[in-house]
């Protein structure tokens, strides 16, 4: 396993600096984020730019396991939902621009709606999945979907039924431990059931239980990052650990992105020593 860092926490900070201050700090890739109100976003990216961030994170030494492309696939205006599938369809494409010596990074997104609408727009969800899916498939892309505590899939089973129903290779699953931990789910129960299935991943820290719960820096909570480090371990995931700071820590009125990624990688850095996992492998 490797450690990343996702530039969720990072919406105004200039991807030159973000990919400097994280090589500096020692992570060995990040998860570039494209959606609106980011220093990447995806309308911003023209040829030259990708081809110049492309070159960014080879200097830096920086993998790129993921792309953070957050787009609701539930959208119950047809204009809406049609726009935000052309939205996907661009990130994809972005993928293979930015794809590496082992392929293009995983597009990571999360499926919107709400909990309480699973069994009623299920089969939506499936057949717009698919079709998104599909699209990727012709372009040798993996779909990260994320399960998140307030969407239509928000637990770990939901996840696997709608992999199963989807029924393509290329669904796959950004697993974020946090969103199950505030509803809580044991480590246990969540890696043994995502972990299979994980092409990608999103840690936090994180107090109190859902709704009312908070996320927090790496290292502010009390999550045993070592215990989950090993579970992850013991069901086979070979793949990236990436952190990400949460909208509601960027809230704060003192937040500095660069401050939080260095404590992230502090935090997290140390739980790999102690769990005696080589990053270099």
């Amino acid at each position: 396993m490797k450690l990343g860092y996702s530039t969720w926490g990072m919406p105004t900070v200039p991807v030159d600096v973000a990919l400097a201050h994280l090589a500096e700090l020692g992570f060995d890739g990040v998860e570039l984020t494209v959606i609106p109100g980011y220093s990447t976003e995806l309308s911003s990216l023209t040829k030259s730019e990708r081809r110049r961030i492309l070159k960014l994170l080879k200097k830096h030494g920086l993998g790129l396991p993921a792309i953070a492309g957050h787009t609701s696939l539930m959208e119950t205006d047809a204009k809406t939902h049609a726009a935000n599938l052309k939205r996907l369809r661009q990130t994809i494409d972005l993928a293979v621009d930015w794809a590496g010596p082992d392929g293009p990074p995983a597009i990571d997104t999360t499926a919107g709606s709400q909990p309480d609408e699973w069994e009623s727009r299920k089969a939506q969800l499936v057949e717009r999945t698919q079709e998104l899916a599909e699209y990727a498939q012709t372009r040798g892309v993996t779909i990260a979907m994320e399960p998140h505590v307030g969407s239509i899939v928000d637990t770990p089973q939901k996840m696997v039924e709608l992999i199963q129903l989807v029924g393509l290779p290329n669904v796959k699953v950004n697993f974020d431990i946090s969103h199950f931990n505030v509803m809580g789910f044991s480590i246990e129960e969540s890696v043994s059931t995502m972990a299979p299935h994980a092409v990608h991943t999103h840690v936090k820290d994180e107090t109190g239980r859902a709704p009312n719960h908070q996320f927090l820096i790496p290292g502010e909570g009390i999550f045993d990052y070592v215990a989950y480090l090993h579970a992850m371990q013991r069901y086979g995931y070979t793949g990236y650990i990436s952190a990400e700071v949460s909208v509601m820590v960027q809230r704060r009125p003192n937040y500095d992105p660069l401050l939080a990624a260095s404590q992230t990688y502090a935090t997290l850095a140390a739980a790999f020593e102690t769990a005696g996992i080589d990053r270099r492998q």
